[in-house]
């Protein structure tokens, strides 16, 4: 089999992206060559863009080439990737089937710097390739990669009830402005499992805006003191989607004795099973813009997300 060569964007340490070109040896023993189609836009593509590694970890596409030992995939097929591209697969993390947790996981942005999901390809592992349902448009697959699966798993791994009030505080990873991109994403979640699982859904966030995506019941708490805050009954989960610590003062009073916080974490491989085929039976799907894979298109997609722009997540894609 041939050496491999295609095209990735990349930052510099002004920020500028540009195209440039990554080479590899022949597949081997399970690798999997990707034609990438389309790619989300996360705000971690952000604090990666002045680092030069190759952009983006929200990717899908197609098989396009199959190393000699992969048994279950096919060529066409239609795969996605996230923030991890391998583990050991051996440590007590990874026998547990908590790969996130792998001190040897090769992740987005720290190992495996010549390869992202703003590209033409990719080389991953079969078992790290997520298969997509057909019934998923890949455009709407792309968000699902990260932000989805951060979002499903506390959901689906910690057993929320059909009895469990629910708290979420935040419109998303960074709160305030710059999250309005996982604001659509993650409440569909949480709101379409609530709808199935019959448990309420409180949303808690630093400004009232966006009100056709409040729940049942929406608290702003921009400018409120601690003590102040009256949310009602008190919640037994509460999912942070903040980016940084909240003023704990402030909302430990609307949780219930034995109440369970959940910060928010990448998922599980095993995750994004489930995910796909609860996403694909309810027709859940990101609200999304479309934007040119290039540099000029790249460029637009981060101004606009850095800017708060966005309604609501940035979808790159190959013309």
């Amino acid at each position: 089999m041939a050496a491999l060569e295609y095209d990735v964007f990349r930052g510099n340490k002004d920020g500028h992206i540009h195209k440039t070109t990554t080479k590899r040896g022949p597949l081997e023993r399970d690798e999997v060559l990707v034609k990438i189609t389309h790619s989300g836009l996360c705000y971690t593509d952000v604090h990666y863009r002045a680092s030069g590694c190759a952009l983006g970890h929200e990717g899908v596409g197609l098989v396009d080439k199959l190393g000699p030992d992969v048994r279950g995939l096919q060529l066409g097929q239609h795969v996605g990737w996230g923030y991890q591209h391998d583990t050991c697969g051996h440590c007590e993390q990874c026998l547990l089937g908590d790969d996130m947790y792998c001190p040897e996981a090769v992740l987005y942005g720290v190992k495996d710097l010549d390869q992202g999901s703003f590209a033409t390809h990719i080389v991953i592992r079969e078992s790290f390739l997520i298969r997509i349902p057909d019934s998923i448009p890949l455009e709407y697959a792309g968000p699902l990669m990260c932000g989805g699966i951060t979002v499903f798993e506390p959901m689906f791994r910690y057993g929320v009830k059909s009895t469990d009030r629910v708290g979420v505080l935040g419109l998303g990873g960074l709160c305030h402005h710059f999250s309005l991109d996982l604001a659509i994403l993650r409440s569909s979640f949480y709101l379409r499992w609530a709808a199935k699982s019959s448990f309420s859904v409180t949303r808690i966030t630093r400004r009232m805006k966006h009100l056709s995506l409040v729940p049942q019941e929406f608290y702003a708490t921009k400018g409120v003191k601690a003590g102040e805050l009256q949310a009602g009954e008190t919640a037994n989960k509460l999912f942070v989607t903040t980016s940084s610590p909240p003023n704990w003062d402030l909302y430990l009073p609307i949780l219930a004795p034995h109440a369970v916080i959940f910060p928010i974490l990448v998922g599980r491989r095993h995750s994004f099973i489930p995910m796909f085929s609860f996403a694909a039976q309810h027709n859940i799907k990101p609200m999304i813009e479309m934007f040119e894979m290039s540099e000029e298109g790249l460029t637009k997609a981060f101004e606009r997300l850095a800017e708060g722009s966005l309604r609501y997540r940035a979808v790159l894609e190959w013309k």
